[in-house]
């Protein structure tokens, strides 16, 4: 068995084949933890999860849909009902992201108001996961200082999704007691600085993902990446870490398990 930590299915890159594809995972006894995104993918990874006896469900709102949200405790009291549904593991994904697109020739970066917003939206899913005691999912990207501003008095447990950062905040986050994501990301050529931190990250605080559609993993990079791929990931993860493949799956699990309570 091998669990992958972080799904999107119920994405419309899906539509076509979402029921085959998790046929699929059965017959390869894979387990899945499909991540809430915004409102209707929260409710639409609960059917999910109702559905399939192999999914697991989180419920969240990602920062880039935080500046949406009008009202903060109608937002967390929906999601706090929610989370009391069966196979329910996370608060998730949340946090924050302040990559700017850019726009024709011009960066534009995001507002002082957007960022604040993301924070309360982040801030208030984090007192949730405390309250009801399920660990939180985290979205971090070029966010570093105020992520761990705001995660330094955070009392709960949770997951570092899809790492990023140097071996410095590595070492912050895993003093805080989370645990670390690894994605398809880590395979790119043009990993070096990342697949370092693989290696720097100790094994029993790491736990494998796809985030898929995204992050295809080499060979396939540039495809609709798929559950199914975790298993590149965790055999790039026990190449790294100098590891046999059988040796590294029991640790794997046991990781998920202790974190998500799967």
């Amino acid at each position: 068995m091998l669990i992958d930590t972080h799904v999107h299915l119920d994405f419309s890159q899906f539509d076509k084949d979402r029921e085959k594809i998790i046929k699929e995972l059965q017959n390869l006894d894979i387990k899945v933890i499909n991540v809430g995104s915004h409102k209707q993918a929260c409710l639409d990874s609960i059917e999910l999860a109702k559905k399939h006896k192999n999914i697991y469900a989180a419920v969240g709102i990602h920062p880039h849909d935080a500046e949406e949200v009008k009202d903060i405790p109608k937002l967390i009291k929906f999601l706090e009902k929610l989370a009391k549904e069966n196979k329910i593991v996370a608060i998730g994904e949340c946090g924050l992201d302040y990559y700017s697109f850019d726009q024709g020739k011009f960066r534009k970066d995001l507002s002082p108001e957007t960022k604040n917003k993301q924070k309360e939206v982040f801030k208030a899913q984090l007192k949730l996961s405390q309250k009801l005691k399920l660990p939180v999912i985290i979205h971090n990207r070029e966010s570093h200082d105020d992520l761990l501003e705001i995660i330094k008095d955070f009392k709960g447990k949770g997951v570092i999704h899809c790492f990023s950062g140097d071996k410095k905040f590595l070492k912050e986050v895993l003093d805080l007691g989370f645990y670390i994501g690894f994605d398809g990301n880590i395979t790119f050529k043009n990993a070096k600085d990342l697949q370092e931190i693989v290696k720097a990250a100790p094994i029993d605080k790491i736990l494998v993902e796809t985030d898929c559609p995204f992050l295809t993993p080499e060979p396939f990079r540039g495809l609709r990446n798929e559950p199914k791929n975790v298993k590149i990931i965790a055999e790039f993860i026990a190449e790294l870490k100098q590891l046999s493949f059988s040796k590294l799956i029991p640790i794997l699990n046991k990781n998920t398990k202790d974190l998500f309570s799967i």
